[in-house]
């Protein structure tokens, strides 16, 4: 595989999933609940999907958010965070839970002897 066809296999998944049937372009869309509606109603058609519904869509977005982030505008970005609190909402799972700040503190086993 040449070094621009490695670059764009992320873009491949997305338009043929072999879980989802995807709406062409829903990624790109301006209203967050659009995109969740579309991606809950592709994952509950799916006969394919390994998972439940929810887990496929959410995955899916995910997956979009991941490799294509850094090269979508901020705006979209934000829209397609809020898509992800609405497909929790339209599979009525309960919102996510704000990210914890976590110490780290070294194991008791490789404390520092004094």
């Amino acid at each position: 595989m040449t070094r621009s066809g490695s670059k764009k296999w992320s873009k491949a998944v997305t338009e043929h999933s072999d879980a989802l049937d995807l709406e062409h372009g829903i990624f790109a869309q301006s209203d967050p609940k659009r995109i969740a509606v579309s991606l809950k109603q592709s994952a509950e058609r799916s006969r394919r999907r390994k998972s439940s519904p929810f887990r496929s869509a959410m995955s899916m977005l995910s997956f979009y958010l991941n490799r294509a982030g850094p090269n979508v505008a901020p705006e979209q970005q934000h829209r397609l965070e809020a898509a992800k609190d609405e497909l929790r909402t339209l599979f009525n799972r309960p919102p996510a839970s704000s990210p914890r700040k976590v110490k780290k503190t070294a194991p008791a086993s490789k404390a520092h002897k004094v």
